[in-house]
């Protein structure tokens, strides 16, 4: 038995997430390292493409004022923005230790509360036509899910599945917010549900 000077690294959380404007912990930890003082660098990959985000012990980029480094080398982001949302690299270079070198992927996912949706509603429309009504909003992320509501009451997404909806005809898409009416009269309002 022996030891291996090995850099070797682990997180507590590889898919952290926030709500826009919060605090968020990208840990990066190290589990064992013999080199006293070791390289840090984290890298922030978006189109695949990584750019620095801390460096020759700064933080830099759209993170210079909104980031810190906790010793030994996870990354806080103080003040979380939409823009944030991407993959993160933690690596460490050990250049005393036989394996020299570990790092570390961290999916980050910043929330981003959904706003008003924009609805629109045909003026009328010919008896026994269908109608298209939307609503949408481009703000929420991860994306907004629909529901539509008739005299208050949520319509479902299949009208087979419910007895008071069960003779209309209709389809309702969730993921885009639209409800298009076969030649029955299903107006209703719509609403977004936000992550």
């Amino acid at each position: 038995y022996y030891s291996v000077l090995a850099v070797v690294l682990r997180t507590s959380n590889e898919s952290p997430s926030t709500d826009e404007f919060n605090k968020v912990e990208l840990s990066c930890l190290i589990e064992s390292i013999s080199t006293t003082n070791p390289r840090i660098e984290w890298k922030k990959i978006t189109n695949n493409k990584p750019s620095y985000v801390y460096f020759d012990k700064k933080i830099s980029g759209d993170l210079e004022n909104r980031a810190v480094i906790r010793e030994p080398a996870t990354l806080v982001i103080t003040n979380a923005t939409r823009s944030d949302t991407a993959k993160y690299r933690c690596e460490v270079t050990a250049a005393t230790d036989a394996k020299s070198f570990d790092e570390i992927v961290i999916n980050l996912v910043v929330r981003v509360k959904p706003v008003v949706p924009k609805c629109s509603v045909p003026k009328s429309v010919p008896f026994g036509k269908s109608a298209e009504l939307s609503c949408v909003e481009e703000e929420g992320f991860p994306k907004s899910h629909y529901q539509w509501f008739k005299n208050s009451e949520e319509i479902p997404d299949d009208p087979k599945t419910s007895l008071k909806f069960f003779n209309s005809s209709y389809t309702l898409n969730t993921g885009t917010g639209t409800l298009v009416s076969m030649g029955v009269h299903v107006f209703g309002q719509g609403h977004t549900r936000g992550p």
